[in-house]
This record gives C-alpha cells, sequence and structure tokens, in this order.
C-alpha cells in the first residue's frame, strides 16, 4: 500500500514539534503506523496520549518519535491547506451568491466548496448533497463534530428545487443519521421570500427541532442578492413588512420551543431586524451565541462588549493630536458604530473619531453588510473625505477581508488602500472589545 506523506509547511514556536526539532520542509510519514490522507484524520490520530511518529527528512533520513502528552495537546505542525483538495459543490442553489458576482474576480472566489472537513475546521456550512455514505460513516467514526449544515427546508421536494440537486432530497435521512449518533449539527436556513417561508418556514424549524439537542440550533439568515443577477432565478429581496411578519412567526415559535426544550432553538440574524427597524432582542435572549457566524447576535454581542470595555478609556491625556481616526462600516451596522462613536468621544473629548459608511456600489446597494465592503469601493467614497495634514487611520472589521489574508474581495489589498489614500490601517476582530482595544494601541 502506497504511503501517503504530507508536506509540513511550518512550525510552531513552543509546540511540541519544535522541541523535537521537526521543520519547515520535513514530511510526516506515519501516526501510531498509520498514513493520513487528510486533516480530520490527522486531528483525530493525534488524540491519543501516546503517539509514535515518523518523520521523513529532506535528506531522506526516517526520524522516529514516542510522545506523551495529555488528549487535547496540539502538535503544534501546519500543513499546505487542508492535505488533500477541498470537495466541490454540485448544487445550483437558486440563492447562491457566487452565482452572483461580477466576472474577472480572483479565480478562488468563484469555487464552491462543500467539504465536511471545512465545516469542522472553519465552520462553512455544508449541503450534504455531495456525499456518500463512506463519508457519513467517517464523520461518525472519527466524531466530527459539530457539523454546520445548510438546510433552507426539511421539504424534500422543495430542497430538491432550491439546490436543483436530486440528491437533496436526502436531508432528513442523513441529520437523523447524525443526530442519533450524537454528532453536534448546527443547521442554517436561507430565506427566500416566497419560497420557503411561511408555511415552509414553520414546518422547517418544527422538523429539526425534533431533533435537539443533537441538532443544537438552526439560524435563519435573509437572502443577499447583488446587481449581478442576470439569467438566474427570480428572488425578492427581504422587504421590511417580510422582515417584520418573519419576526413575529419567529419569535411565537421561540416561546414555545422554550417552553417545551429551554431553549429558543431558532434564531434571527440581525439583519431581520435592521431591515423591519424593529429593536434587537436583549442579550439573554440569544443563550450562548452559537451562530455568531451568521450574524444572530453579533450586534447585541458588540454593544455589551463596548460597555464593558470602554472603562479602559480612561480620562488622561492621550496622544490624539494630528490623529483622524476613521470606522469604516457597512450600512447595516453603522448606526451601531456610531453609538460606539459617540461613547468613545464621551470618555476621551479630543478624539477625533468618525464612523463611516460605505455604499456598495460594487455589488449593489441592496448589499449591506460590512463583509461584502471592497477595497475600491472604500478609495471612491474615502476620497476627498480625508484630513490633510493629520495622520489618518482606518480601522476595519476583518470580516472584510479574505481569511487569514489582508485581501479586499476584488484583490485590492491593505497595502494598496494605504497607498492610494496616504493613510494607515488597523485591522479588527468583531468584537467591541478588540475595537477599544486598537484604539488604546493607536492612542496611547
Amino acid at each position: 500500500m502506497k504511503i501517503n506523506e504530507v508536506h509540513i509547511k511550518d512550525v510552531l514556536p513552543g509546540s511540541i514539534a519544535e522541541e523535537l526539532e521537526i521543520e519547515k520542509g520535513d514530511k510526516l510519514v506515519s501516526i501510531n503506523g498509520a498514513s493520513v490522507l487528510d486533516i480530520i484524520e490527522y486531528k483525530y490520530l493525534i488524540t491519543d496520549e501516546y503517539l509514535e511518529l515518523e518523520i521523513r527528512k529532506p535528506d531522506g533520513q526516517i526520524w522516529e518519535f514516542e510522545i506523551e502528552k495529555e488528549y487535547d495537546d496540539d502538535l503544534g505542525i501546519i500543513f499546505d491547506g487542508i492535505i488533500d483538495n477541498p470537495k466541490s459543490c454540485h448544487n445550483k442553489c437558486i440563492f447562491c451568491f457566487i452565482d452572483q458576482m461580477p466576472k474577472g474576480m480572483r479565480e478562488t472566489l468563484y469555487f464552491k466548496d462543500d467539504d465536511t472537513r471545512l465545516s469542522f475546521l472553519m465552520g462553512n456550512f455544508i449541503t450534504l448533497t455531495n456525499m456518500k455514505q463512506s463519508e457519513i460513516d467517517k464523520i461518525i467514526r472519527y466524531r466530527i463534530s459539530p457539523i454546520n449544515v445548510s438546510v433552507h427546508t426539511t421539504n424534500p421536494e422543495l430542497r430538491a428545487q432550491m439546490l436543483n440537486n436530486k440528491n437533496a432530497v436526502k436531508i432528513m435521512d442523513y441529520l437523523k443519521l447524525l443526530t442519533e449518533n450524537e454528532i453536534e449539527v448546527k443547521a442554517q436556513i436561507v430565506l427566500c421570500p416566497g419560497v420557503n417561508d411561511g408555511v415552509e418556514l414553520e414546518r422547517t424549524l418544527r422538523d429539526l427541532s425534533k431533533m435537539y439537542p443533537s441538532l443544537s440550533t438552526a439560524a435563519i439568515v435573509p437572502i443577499g442578492l447583488t446587481k449581478y443577477r442576470e439569467g438566474l432565478y427570480d428572488l425578492k429581496e427581504v422587504s421590511k413588512e417580510k422582515a417584520e411578519e418573519i419576526i413575529n412567526q419567529v419569535e411565537i415559535l421561540q416561546k414555545e420551543f422554550y417552553a417545551k426544550m429551554d431553549t429558543r432553538f431558532g434564531f434571527l440574524s440581525d439583519e431581520f431586524y435592521l431591515i423591519a427597524e424593529k429593536e434587537l432582542p436583549d442579550y439573554d435572549t440569544y443563550e450562548d451565541f452559537k451562530q455568531l457566524d451568521n450574524g444572530v447576535g453579533l450586534i447585541t454581542l458588540f454593544r455589551d462588549e463596548i460597555t464593558n470595555s470602554l472603562e479602559l478609556l480612561e480620562n488622561k491625556d492621550y496622544n490624539v493630536a494630528n490623529k483622524k481616526l476613521y470606522i469604516i462600516t457597512g450600512s447595516y451596522a453603522y448606526p451601531i458604530i456610531q453609538e460606539a462613536v459617540e461613547g468613545i468621544k464621551a470618555r476621551v473629548p479630543a478624539m477625533s473619531i468618525e464612523a463611516v459608511a460605505i455604499s456598495n456600489d460594487f455589488f449593489g446597494h441592496s448589499v449591506k453588510v460590512s463583509g461584502l465592503t471592497t477595497g475600491q469601493d472604500i478609495i471612491a467614497q474615502m476620497k476627498g473625505k480625508i484630513e490633510a495634514g493629520t495622520e489618518n487611520i482606518f480601522l476595519i472589521p476583518d470580516s472584510m477581508l479574505r481569511k487569514d489574508e489582508e485581501v479586499f474581495l476584488d484583490d485590492l489589498t491593505i497595502i494598496d488602500i494605504e497607498k492610494q489614500l496616504e493613510i494607515k490601517m488597523s485591522v479588527c476582530m468583531q468584537d467591541g472589545s478588540d475595537l477599544i482595544e486598537k484604539i488604546l494601541n493607536i492612542i496611547k
């Protein structure tokens, strides 16, 4: 049998691997005699407290190690990508955002993944339509959990239509198999008005709730439509009236679920409340904030973090002279960022700081989330607004950038924007405490 040797991209400082003198450029041959085929197998194999490791050095020598460690200790080895190629999606979803992107962008942006490993490692959502039984068995055997699943509807025929894939009808069978084997599943429903709302939404939430607690939560997010939808399924945006209708419907179901299961189970993303111009639910409503990646409770948590972090801004002399800070955001988040700015100014009146909402000219003005803001829109809309003779600093959320890279969706980099606008840029995580910390670092 052919042994699969995996190239080691890097080794983390202070890690077990560094102590053993495993280095960048080495190859992992085996763990406890087993060849490693993908990152999931690697994560599973290293959970043993005793490991026998084989490493091939660049000169061909095989180094053998015996390692005793704690169950959850990582070795500190970084590989190229996820070891083998990610699986692509074979669906043609009526709401797919990738199908709504303009031509001429970088090739990787048009790749649709539907890979269990990316779901486990990076929080990506998968549809389960492209999986063989052997892959389901592997999830169960290796205890790959949690898994994020794009459900959209539990009506088999409707799901097949929405995903344009006949295999989509198997969703309930797969979900039951996973949850009966105690694999945690977090579900997502992309709400398309006139398609999977109303009676269908209620059916979906009720069906999914029957698999609680293994199916731990379901998030409902509104469809995102760009101006590049020529030739695609005729879909409508979530209007103010529709958002109000969905909020009322889901909040009634939440009360029912809470009375039965001690959880609200189904949660709406913040966008529904922003579209409906309704006050967001309070902190406790979101329970343990399990669906933050879907924008569920993100604003409420951000507000709470800002409130708790403002006390770090003491009333003293900071280095704010000749500095202007701009917090760059999307249209939806602007009112919340403006609130934060007012709180900051109350603490440090001498600070020159401004919240700026960037309109999405690139994808279309119906796209209002910060994460889809492009570099070219920032440049075009900030030119001429920057104060001359001042150190201008932009603070942006990391959601605007490609994961682990300083690159916007349109391929412009942070350095590109800094050069064109003659400013400095600081990247913040999407939480209020990190924003305050970054500001403190700038003005101390």
